[in-house]
């Protein structure tokens, strides 16, 4: 029912926003992995909410609980569980959302699809089913550091119309955490950081853009037609909650070059690798990881539900109004940067594995 992602690496993730907890299941990890909880927790803690002023005040710990898959600081080859309960749900908020429809939220197509929905805290559909994402890909991320080497960083690139200058080939985690909105230029930051509150306390939201880099992603990686590498990771990232845009390498930009711009000639190296010279191709060509860095963009719409009165209706079609309840993020953004890395790393672990197995045997 669209719960479980990954071939050999896969991911089931479970819980509702208001039940008792969100988690995952991770199935195929490989067995004698070194991975502590504090890793874990690491992620999750820049995942969580009421982390800044920027973001719900939701207080929320996310403390997460090793079930099972793990023995003495190592992967056992067994399926890996881990749960993060809820502890600060505020369901009375969402009584009026029970009849009323939040405009550009899910709840409406839930009820066409299901016929019935929790509306409390928006159910299946809110971004808490991410935790389960993030926790798994802080274990996809320590696979593809130990095995290959492999670098993810994500940040924010743009919120609304106010963009950083951001050198994808030499930012740095510490340059990204340095600020609350998670923009490696100090400067916007500041900017965005502004604006955000602006539109926070006018009861509205902001979307914009989180761009991430994967460094030394070995060549390989990725099949050929329906499993091209950037096809399985536009649908990783769009999976994510309000995202409305995948781009990776020049994206829409690479539309306005020709074709002797764009190319991405090739040289050999000093140490007689073959590079690129640049990399408009993104790391991927022919659906195929070329050894360059890989580098996507996610575009994230505004958050649907604000505090300003709206026109809708409720589950009988009456028109309504509705000045939405609740603890939400005025602008995703700074929360979505790990989960686009936990995507990331997601996909590339699982075709490493792939390539593994069918490439590795001979």
């Amino acid at each position: 029912m669209g719960n479980t992602f990954g071939h050999l690496f896969r991911v089931t993730t479970f819980g509702e926003s208001h039940g008792g907890g969100v988690g995952v299941v991770i199935d195929g990890c490989p067995p004698r992995l070194e991975i502590s909880t504090e890793e874990i927790q690491f992620e999750l803690d820049r995942r969580r909410p009421g982390q800044s002023k920027i973001t719900t005040p939701r207080k929320e710990a996310d403390r997460c609980e090793i079930l099972s898959g793990m023995f003495e600081g190592k992967t056992t080859g067994t399926p890996i569980s881990i749960l993060v309960r809820n502890q600060d749900q505020r369901s009375q908020d969402y009584d009026e959302m029970a009849v009323k429809y939040r405009p550009s939220h899910a709840d409406a197509t839930y009820d066409a699809k299901y016929g019935i929905r929790n509306y409390q805290g928006g159910g299946r559909s809110s971004a808490r089913e991410t935790i389960g994402r993030v926790a798994a890909g802080a274990i996809a991320k320590a696979i593809l550091r130990q095995a290959a080497g492999v670098e993810i960083i994500g940040y924010v690139k743009r919120i609304k119309d106010l963009e950083g200058a951001i050198d994808s080939e030499t930012v740095t985690l510490e340059q990204v955490e340095s600020n609350i909105v998670r923009c490696p230029d100090g400067e916007a930051a500041e900017r965005m950081i502004e604006l955000v509150e602006r539109f926070r306390d006018q009861g509205d939201s902001l979307g914009g853009v989180v761009e991430c880099v994967a460094r030394h992603v070995p060549k390989g990686l990725g099949m050929p037609v329906f499993d091209k590498l950037e096809a399985d990771l536009a649908k990783a990232v769009m999976s994510l909650p309000a995202t409305k845009g995948f781009e990776i390498g020049s994206g829409f930009a690479g539309t306005l070059m020709a074709g002797s711009e764009h190319n991405d000639e090739f040289y050999t190296d000093d140490h007689g690798n073959i590079r690129t010279v640049t990399n408009r191709s993104g790391g991927v060509q022919g659906g195929i990881s070329n050894g360059e860095t890989i580098l996507i963009r996610v575009a994230f719409k505004p958050t649907a539900t604000i505090r300003k009165e709206q026109k809708t209706v409720t589950r009988e079609g009456e028109e309504v109004t509705l000045a939405a309840k609740g603890r939400h993020d005025p602008c995703v953004l700074p929360r979505a940067v790990p989960m686009v890395e936990a995507m990331m790393a997601l996909v590339l672990c699982d075709h490493l594995l792939r390539q593994q197995g069918q490439c590795g045997v001979l």
